[in-house]
C-alpha cells in the first residue's frame, strides 16, 4: 500500500517592502511521504519570496517533469521555475528552456556549498537562472513552526525575511549566488 501525502494547511500574510507587495494567501501544502518537514518549510519559504497570485505548488517530487513551485501565464507558459536543493545540469538547462525564470533555492549549507562550487562555472551560461542559498537563523524554531494548520507572518526587506507565528519568531537570510540577466 503506497503512503499518501500529508496535508497541511497555511494562512500567510506577507508584507514584502523590497516589492511593494502586501497580500494574505490560503494555501494547502501537501508533504509527499518522501519529504522532510523542513523541506516542506522550505518550499513555503520560497513562496514567499516570490508570492504573487499566480505563483503555485506543483506535484514536485511526484513528477519529474515539474518543479517544487511555479508560476503560468495566462496562455500556459512558465513564468517562473523554482527547483530546491542541488539539480543536476541536465535538469537546470531542461528548467532554463522550458520557464522564462528558473531560481534554484538551496538550503543545506554544507551540501549546497559543495553543488555551487561544483557547477558554478556551467551555470553561468544561463542568462535566465538565479541562484540563492536560504539560511535560516534557527532550524529547530522552523522545525518548531511546523503545525497542520498554520498562520504565518511574513515580512521581507533588503535580503531578510521574520516569520512568525503566535509563539516563535524567526529570521531568514538568503544568499545570492547568481543572479538572472533576464529577471
Amino acid at each position: 500500500m503506497a503512503l499518501s501525502a500529508t496535508i497541511y494547511k497555511t494562512h500567510l500574510s506577507i508584507s514584502d517592502l523590497r516589492r511593494h507587495h502586501y497580500q494574505d494567501y490560503s494555501l494547502t501544502l501537501a508533504l509527499h511521504p518522501s519529504e522532510t518537514e523542513q523541506r516542506m518549510m522550505i518550499r513555503l519559504l520560497c513562496f514567499c519570496l516570490y508570492a504573487s497570485e499566480q505563483l503555485e505548488f506543483s506535484r514536485g517530487l511526484s513528477n519529474d517533469d515539474e518543479p517544487d513551485l511555479w508560476q503560468k501565464s495566462l496562455t500556459g507558459d512558465t513564468e517562473l521555475w523554482i527547483e530546491l536543493g542541488q539539480p543536476d545540469e541536465k535538469r537546470v538547462r531542461k528548467a532554463c528552456g522550458r520557464a522564462s525564470q528558473v531560481v534554484i533555492a538551496g538550503f543545506q549549507q554544507r551540501p549546497a556549498d559543495i553543488w555551487w562550487q561544483q557547477h558554478e562555472h556551467a551555470l553561468t551560461r544561463f542568462n535566465n537562472l538565479s541562484v540563492i542559498q536560504l539560511q535560516p537563523a534557527d532550524e529547530a524554531i522552523l522545525a518548531a513552526m511546523v503545525q497542520r494548520n498554520m498562520k504565518l507572518q511574513v515580512t521581507l526587506d533588503e535580503g531578510q525575511m521574520w516569520l512568525t507565528d503566535e509563539q516563535h519568531n524567526l529570521e531568514v537570510s538568503w544568499q545570492v549566488r547568481q543572479t538572472a540577466a533576464t529577471s
